[in-house]
This record gives C-alpha cells, structure tokens and sequence, in this order.
C-alpha cells in the first residue's frame, strides 16, 4: 500500500495546489539498518616515544629509532602512499608538582621527549600481526590503534538504505493497521548522516604472530519519513 503512494503523492500535491495546504495529522518515522561487509585492509598506527636530556638527543635517538621500523615497513612491502606520519611531537618533561598552582613555566624541566608515530595501511588482513611484530622488533615501543576498513562500501551503504526503507514502510504499514487508520503519502523523507563503518564481532585468526582479527564491518543507514494520515 505504501509503495503505490510514493509515486502518487508527488503527483497529488502537484496537481492539487488546494491539497497540498490541506493540514494532515502525521506519523513520523525512523528505521535503521544494518549491512555486514568484510574488511579488506587494516591501518597500524604505531611509533616511537624517545626521552633525553636534551630536545637534540630525544629527537635524534627517536629519528634512529624510527628510521628502522620505516625499514622494517619497506622489508614488509608496505610503502608509497600507505605510509604516513600522522605525529610528531617535542615536549619538556617537567618534574612532579609541588605546589598545585604553581604556573607550568615555573616547573623544572627534567628531560625532553619525543613522539614520532607512522599510519601503516596494510592491505592484506592477514598479515597484521606480522607487521605489527615487524615493526616492534624494529624499535617501535608505542601501539596506539589497528583499526579496520574496506576500500568501496558503496553497495553495502546503498543496501542498507534499501534495507531501512523497506523496514521504514512495513512499519508504518504496522501502524496504520494497529492503530486503524490510512496513510494518504508521505511527506517528507531524510536520511540521517551516514556513519562509519563499525567494527562487528571478531572472528580470531591464529598465527605464530601476534593475533590480530579482523571480523566485520557493519555499514549503517538510518531513513527519516514523514506519512500524512488519512481524514475520516
């Protein structure tokens, strides 16, 4: 019933300018669907954190330090534009409070420390674990996050908005029906901003590396209506 209104109630409030100001009571709507998509790369988001000293001797043991897991990365077969350095910072290393308003520029600065952190993109999922010990055999002392993705979600995102509409106009259908009454269109239609993709229940995979699962991805949507109902 509802799939036949959605072409006829453009028409009507085109055609019917007097229709159109006609006030309705309305039922508003939301439906969220779910798509499950398999990952097919992984993003490593590793570093080196160095104290020193000095600012000089911090940055430099880090850049020695860091120079061998962008080798270990390139030993690994992953270069080019799937490495990226998303962190590098300098900063003193102030000793503990002594007195708690005491102004950050009147500590004693005890050392310096350095932060260089590297984005990895690995395109085979199975293979996380290895680069990831790859790159800690190498030097790298600070993991901060493996995260999953999958290059095209496009149909999983337009199934999904397949699937929320279809849920969207049962349940309307559900409403009328309980509640008796008829829907005459719908008014207004919305999609919520699309999320990304989250990761589902994982799946472990055994290796002699590191275990690193990758599981599944779920490609949400969330479809807005607004169904005028029916006068008697």
């Amino acid at each position: 019933m509802i799939r036949a209104l959605l072409a006829s109630t453009a028409f009507l409030l085109i055609a019917s300018p007097a229709l159109a100001d006609d006030v309705h009571p309305t039922l508003s709507l939301s439906a969220t669907a779910d798509v499950q998509v398999t990952p097919d790369y992984a993003t490593v988001r590793s570093g080196v954190v160095s104290r020193a000293a000095t600012a000089q001797q911090a940055m430099q043991d880090n850049t020695n330090a860091m120079t061998a897991v962008f080798d270990a990365l390139r030993r690994a077969g992953i270069t080019g534009n799937d490495v990226q350095t998303s962190q590098l910072s300098v900063t003193p290393v102030y000793a503990d409070r002594t007195e708690p308003r005491q102004a950050q520029n009147q500590y004693e600065i005890i050392a310096y420390e350095t932060r260089n952190t590297v984005s990895a993109k690995v395109r085979d999922t199975t293979r996380v674990g290895n680069v990831i010990d790859a790159m800690v055999s190498a030097g790298a002392n600070n993991i901060q996050d493996v995260s999953f993705g999958a290059e095209d979600t496009t149909t999983a995102m337009d199934q999904a908005r397949r699937d929320a509409i279809a849920e969207l106009l049962a349940r309307a259908d559900l409403f009328a029906d309980a509640a008796g009454f008829e829907l005459c269109g719908i008014t207004r239609m919305s999609e919520d901003f699309a999320r990304s993709p989250q990761p589902m229940m994982m799946a472990r995979m055994e290796s002699a590396s590191t275990p690193v699962a990758a599981g599944q991805l779920s490609i949400s949507a969330t479809v807005n209506a607004d169904f005028c109902i029916a006068a008697d």
